[in-house]
């Protein structure tokens, strides 16, 4: 009876010391733990402090006036190429699509927009990232930019690739009467065929025409070989045409006033783009901006072993 009264005492105390131990191991390891919380807190505080610290990236603003698929003005703190990129492929506010637009002269004010209002909210996010578009204008734009604050012009493609354009003079000596196609971009977006060369149709555009016209207007012309396509289509009941987006047999009927009249100076195909299906390597020369003033400015495309060469990877994305 002794005896177990005894073992019972001896496993009571070692119990007791047991679980002293345990305690002494908890306290421990709690007081350690607790040190490096607080360590890492006072180190995590201070690079949060020194992040704070830390001045705002420096990002360059730059004017850009969208001229297809919609004419607007826009700072942004992206150059041309990451602007480029951003809209085609990078906001969900533009699905898909190209995209051509021009930087302007930072410098540029013009009464009709808030321009420093607007550049003074062109500032990077709390993140530092750059801040990608700020919308200035979406309406009346080309009219209200001079051609002197238009710097270069930019085409991309669907998957973000930029060409820049540079303006040069247009010393092409044109063919009298011949029918050419021209798709207007901005403000206007109809597509046309006129007897007119691409100077006297810009005169037409935007000093003769009151009705189908605009002070300002910027256009392209697309390649087109009218006389090979009216040869196809003689004497069928269907035909096809090869623009998007239209009726074939209008396109036949206004090519053929066209050619019968030559009185007649204009004559509309469609009322609408096709800008937005067609390739950009079926456009013709490059682009034209005229203005009521008798003002014109013209990028011209590259040759094409400049395309071909130093401009192919852009190219290979348009063939």
């Amino acid at each position: 009876m002794r005896s177990c009264i005894a073992r019972a005492r001896c496993d009571a105390a070692c119990a007791g010391r047991i679980a002293e131990r345990r305690v002494a191991v908890f306290v421990a390891v709690f007081i350690v733990v607790l040190q490096c919380a607080t360590f890492a807190g006072v180190h995590l505080d201070s690079r949060i402090t020194n992040v704070s610290e830390q001045p705002m990236a420096e990002y360059q603003k730059h004017l850009y006036m969208i001229v297809f698929p919609i004419n607007a003005l826009v700072s942004s703190q992206l150059p041309p190429e990451e602007f480029a990129r951003h809209y085609t492929i990078g906001s969900p506010r533009h699905f898909e699509g190209k995209v051509i637009f021009a930087e302007l002269d930072i410098a540029f004010r013009d009464p009709y927009f808030h321009i420093d209002e607007y550049l003074e909210k062109t500032v990077p996010h709390p993140d530092g990232a750059p801040k990608r578009t700020k919308f200035i204008s979406s309406y009346r734009v080309l009219e209200h930019v001079p051609f002197s604050a238009i710097k270069h012009l930019y085409l991309v493609t669907t998957n973000g690739h930029a060409l820049e354009l540079h303006a040069a003079p247009y010393t092409a000596e044109n063919v009298p009467g011949l029918i050419r196609i021209y798709q207007e971009i901005a403000p206007l977006g109809n597509l046309v065929a006129s007897r007119l060369d691409q100077r006297a149709f810009g005169r037409y555009v935007t000093i003769e025409s009151r009705a189908k016209g605009a002070p300002r207007v910027c256009f392209t012309q697309i390649t087109l070989n009218i006389e090979e396509f009216l040869a196809t289509t003689r004497n069928r009941d269907i035909i096809s045409s090869p623009l998007p987006d239209n009726n074939p047999y209008h396109l036949v009927d206004c090519l053929m006033e066209l050619q019968n009249d030559p009185d007649k100076k204009v004559k509309t195909i469609s009322l609408s783009s096709v800008l937005r299906e067609i390739y950009f390597r079926l456009l013709r020369h490059g682009f034209w901006f005229f203005d009521e003033g008798g003002n014109s400015l013209f990028y011209p495309f590259p040759s094409l072993d400049d395309l071909e060469g130093k401009y192919f990877d852009w190219w290979k994305q348009v063939r």
